[in-house]
């Protein structure tokens, strides 16, 4: 066989290829799917199709977006509501609602703050709602990191019995324990003061505290804490230098709920804190008159009593997310 027979022809790969009448054949149009051939509708329908698509679901997320704020509005609006109640006298506020500010804006004032400042009964049901909030919120989270620790990762007879017994009691109402608690504060002299709120606010809270930072401990991996015992750590160390700083968010979202809780709390306030001081919840429910409310302190010291759990809300907000989030995703 001769060199020419066998080496291909490269200036036939190049040529298109003929028809019979000899023009190009159109084979690479339609390849390329251009016009004339069925690739070219196809691909136009295919990209009208994509287009939909995107069009449909922009306005599906902007039908979201409005709806979820539409929903926000009516949400703040009793919010919204009581603020400009408070800004309003009690004479304007009588003589039409709350909305009438947006027609008349001059009927603004701040006298219902000066007057509620002026009180001394809500200033000190204010101090004495700091008193109980901040110790309850304190002894849960201590008591309850702890106990969720041993938990999780110490050993000892019986753990998994008393944490169901734990778990238990987590579907134990409030309402149940008024009575006996109340004779026991009465015989050990806790009954009517802030140390007695505190403790019951403290007890009914570490159940769950203890439910939530246990599954959240025991989520760190083990050879983490190996490493830390074989590097000479004690339990101690371990829980104060490992444990803690990986369950931040978790001991966040807690301190936040309790907080809240106690904040709000009226029924057991209203049992067992003292009748002379307080709290704001209780203070403010005393402000109700028997044929009318005293709406010039109820609604600014409502809003003022609002504005102090949304603040530690927005002060531990990136907390509070990591902590709902956390064990979410692996």
């Amino acid at each position: 066989m001769s060199r020419s027979e066998a080496a291909p022809d490269p200036s036939r790969e190049l040529r298109p290829p003929v028809g019979e009448d000899g023009a190009p054949s159109g084979g690479g149009a339609a390849r390329r799917g251009g016009p004339g051939t069925a690739g070219g509708p196809a691909r136009r329908a295919g990209r009208a199709a994509t287009w939909a698509g995107r069009a449909a679901g922009g306005l599906a997320g902007g039908a979201v977006r409005v709806f979820l704020v539409v929903a926000a509005l009516f949400w703040l609006l009793p919010t919204l509501g009581l603020l400009l109640s408070s800004l309003v006298s009690p004479t304007d506020l009588n003589a039409g609602g709350w909305w009438q500010v947006f027609g008349a804006p001059s009927r603004l004032t701040a006298d219902n703050y000066e007057r509620l400042l002026a009180n001394e009964t809500i200033t000190s049901s204010l101090l004495n709602t700091f008193a109980i909030a901040v110790p309850a919120t304190l002894l849960v989270l201590a008591l309850g990191s702890l106990a969720g620790y041993a938990f999780a990762w110490l050993e000892f007879p019986g753990r998994d019995w008393l944490f169901l017994v734990v778990v238990g009691l987590l579907v134990v109402p409030v309402q149940v324990a008024l009575i006996p608690v109340s004779e026991l504060f009465g015989t050990i002299g806790l009954f009517e003061t802030t140390a007695g709120v505190v403790l019951f606010h403290t007890a009914f809270g570490l159940p769950f505290a203890v439910f939530l930072l246990r599954n959240f401990f025991a989520e760190i991996p083990r050879e983490l804490l190996e490493a830390a015992r074989l590097d000479g750590a004690g339990e101690l160390r371990l829980f104060t230098r490992v444990v803690l700083p990986l369950g931040g968010p978790a001991i966040a979202s807690l301190g936040i709920f309790q907080f809240l809780w106690v904040w709000n709390d009226m029924l057991v306030a209203l049992v067992f804190a003292d009748s002379a001081n307080p709290p704001i919840t209780v203070a403010l429910q005393q402000q109700v008159r028997q044929f009318g409310n005293n709406i010039d302190v109820l609604a600014p010291g409502a809003f003022l009593s609002m504005v102090v759990p949304l603040a530690v809300f927005f002060a531990f907000q990136r907390q509070f997310v990591t902590g709902v989030m956390a064990g979410a995703v692996k």
